[in-house]
């Protein structure tokens, strides 16, 4: 080969002409510094000649690609993107981008390259690894993902006290974030101090729904016990689980983690997690899976003292109603009041109550206030209480203190305003003639302006030692006419209105 047929057959090297020595020397200096390859290629992508600060930044040692097609020494799948890539640079002259992936030694990363096009259909490309600021983005949006699931059970445990939905919500984001095939829930019984199964998603029979362990017993009893997580890459490896490993090799698990749940310092049941395949989990993996642990934790917690909360209420609500029902039979056994009159105002009172919009919270109020209305007269001495003849001025300046003697026995014990408004203000008037304290129109509370239209009703349609009962027609033409006097006129017509209907 004569020397002419040499240098044309030989690769075309970039910047070795004598020429430009400085500017090779300059650009080898350059690419010492910066962690970027520099390769040069034909139109077909055949590679020509390369420049690298860090070797170990190829993908194949100088002599296995030079001279070379990229889709000859890449994996086929980025071969072809890359040629592809290149063919786009030269036919349009303008810079193309691409990523890609590629397992180097002992790693797999990303690398962008940035090609463009020379003279001649020739086209040089940057390539930059850019695996850190890759791994930079997916643990931002790892954490991203990880806050958002926290925020969600978080919402879960404010918004509802009903365990099973919140455990629901928080093993839903153990699978999803964890990347995990099924978790579980074993909450510990404080009666029996057994560990038994409470929630699960994610398994494919029913083997492990009926687990109930004692502290110490499999994986999940040791990691009650010692409280600290219990990690098992490999279910079927020596020391298995024998409680529970034919369940285990049933679903087909391979590896397994228990972490325990432990609120204010106690232990309340175990967190169970499971993969079909194997895994070796990184200590972010871990962490996250401790932090969700501790959500459960909460929300077992605060769904335990909700309960408590609700019998301790119920039980304080049972305690108040039997106190008002002794009440309200003290004053029936002293012959003050009629059982059968008590009967009919807190029905009239709660019907009339409902239909003038009082919610239904409301209205267990006020048939406890109706049951009560005329306790004060306990302070009330029989003998005038059961007077025959006309009453004297001395007479009625007793009777009307009854409801502030009511006000007296129960303002220390009843908690609710609108129980204790009827006892205390029923025989105020909308006109504000009305006693104890000469109230007037809406001043009176709700509750009394309903219970005096009904108490006066059923008052006028009993008999007296002193009179006769009055028929319906005429108690009904009374309120009436005491309507915007004595009474509320829009309760007035509602009560009227009804009581002609029945």
């Amino acid at each position: 080969m004569n020397k002419e047929s040499e240098i044309k057959n030989r690769p075309t090297v970039l910047l070795t002409d004598q020429k430009s020595q400085g500017a090779s020397t300059l650009l080898e200096a350059i690419f010492r510094v910066v962690p970027d390859l520099l390769l040069h290629f034909d139109s077909d992508g055949k590679i020509l000649d390369y420049k690298a600060g860090n070797a170990s930044s190829l993908f194949l040692p100088p002599a296995e690609f030079l001279g070379k097609r990229l889709q000859d020494v890449l994996p086929e799948e980025v071969g072809e993107k890359f040629t592809q890539a290149v063919k786009q640079a030269i036919l349009t002259s303008k810079t193309v981008s691409i990523n890609y992936q590629l397992n180097v030694p002992e790693s797999e990363h990303w690398f962008e390259a940035r090609i463009v096009s020379l003279p001649d259909n020739q086209a040089i490309a940057i390539v930059r690894d850019i695996t850190e600021r890759v791994q930079a983005n997916e643990r931002i949006q790892r954490q991203s993902r990880q806050l958002s699931a926290i925020q969600s059970i978080e919402a879960a445990i404010t918004a509802s006290f009903d365990l099973s939905v919140t455990l629901s919500v928080i093993l839903r984001q153990v699978i999803n974030q964890l990347g995990v095939d099924a978790a579980d829930v074993l909450l510990l019984n404080q009666n029996t101090h057994m560990l038994e199964y409470a929630a699960g998603q994610g398994f494919h029979t029913s083997s492990l729904l009926h687990t109930s362990l004692m502290i110490g017993q499999g994986y999940a009893g040791q990691a009650a016990l010692k409280r600290h997580t219990v990690s098992v890459p490999d279910i079927s490896s020596p020391q298995p689980d024998s409680v529970r490993l034919p369940s285990f090799l049933q679903e087909g698990f391979n590896s397994y983690h228990a972490v325990p749940l432990i609120a204010k310092g106690q232990v309340t049941g175990v967190l169970e997690v499971y993969r079909r395949s194997a895994m070796k989990p990184a200590e972010e993996w871990l962490e996250f899976l401790t932090t969700l642990a501790g959500q459960a934790a909460i929300a077992i917690d605060s769904a335990s003292l909700f309960r408590d909360l609700q019998q301790a209420n119920s039980e304080l609500t049972l305690a108040y109603d039997a106190a008002i029902e002794g009440w309200s039979q003290a004053l029936e056994i002293s012959g003050r009041e009629s059982p059968e009159h008590i009967q009919r105002v807190v029905r009239l009172a709660t019907e009339l109550a409902h239909a003038v919009g009082v919610n239904d919270n409301e209205l267990i109020h006020i048939r406890r206030g109706a049951l009560l209305h005329d306790i004060g007269k306990m302070g009330i001495p029989e003998n005038i209480l059961n007077k025959v003849e006309p009453l004297t001025e001395e007479d009625w300046a007793i009777i009307r203190q009854h409801p502030q003697f009511a006000f007296q026995l129960l303002s220390t014990l009843v908690y609710q305003a609108t129980t204790l408004d009827i006892p205390h203000r029923h025989h105020e008037k909308w006109d504000g003639s009305g006693y104890p304290d000469g109230l007037r129109e809406e001043q009176i509370p709700l509750a009394a302006r309903i219970f005096a239209v009904v108490d006066v009703f059923d008052a006028l349609t009993s008999p007296r030692p002193y009179r006769p009962a009055y028929s319906q027609e005429e108690a009904l033409a009374y309120i009436e006419n005491q309507s915007g006097r004595h009474f509320d006129p829009s309760i007035t017509s509602v009560f009227v209105r009804r009581m002609k209907k029945a």
